[in-house]
């Protein structure tokens, strides 16, 4: 049966088709006439619209965020996923910013802490998801005894830090004694006129 229905057809070598064999003179004469194959994709078009398909189909286009020139079909591609000035939100706190600036962001944005209400620790925020697996929900107070502890030893500094105005008495102080020392010296070693230079 196959054998018959290949006699019967003939491939149409302007369209690479199987034609009747009893149309192949006509269909050739119209195809060749009428019909021209695309060079980039091979598709069979009318002659009259070669142009109108090239510019529709293949036509390099430009992104309209990055201004890069692509095939028309890489373009939704190219917007949703790799154009460097697609919008896209920071995974830890959802901001809308350019693709391009993502990693600096992040990095910056993802060492912020929070207050993790399980343990009470503060945890990065680029950690939170590990530390929320692995969390063992029981309060540890050592953040909030660390910061007590701390405020404790800056107020026991406190207390034993003399008064900021110490340091200035002692300076005038200083001052002083240095000024009654220079007075006192040069009243004791001034010379005294000798009396040849007064005669």
């Amino acid at each position: 049966m196959e054998v018959a229905s290949d006699r019967l057809t003939n491939i149409c070598s302007h369209c690479d088709r199987a034609i009747p064999s009893s149309n192949i003179d006509l269909h050739y004469a119209h195809c060749s006439r009428n019909l021209q194959k695309c060079k980039i994709c091979d598709e069979m078009i009318p002659k009259k619209h070669a142009e109108e398909h090239y510019l529709n189909t293949h036509a390099p286009v430009s992104c309209s965020l990055c201004n890069e020139s692509m095939e028309p079909e890489f373009l939704a591609v190219h917007e949703g996923e790799k154009c460097s000035q697609r919008i896209v939100n920071c995974d830890y706190c959802e901001f809308p910013l350019p693709a391009i600036d993502l990693f600096e962001h992040q990095e910056v944005c993802g060492n912020r802490t929070e207050l993790c209400q399980l343990c009470n620790k503060y945890i990065r925020l680029r950690e939170r998801i590990a530390h929320e697996i692995t969390c063992t929900g029981v309060p540890d107070d050592t953040a909030e005894t660390s910061r007590a502890n701390e405020a404790e030893r800056e107020g026991d500094a406190r207390r034993r830090r003399p008064p900021q105005d110490f340091s200035t008495r002692r300076v005038l102080f200083t001052v002083a004694v240095t000024g009654i020392a220079v007075v006192l010296g040069s009243l004791m070693f001034q010379r005294k006129p000798q009396s040849n230079e007064l005669r």
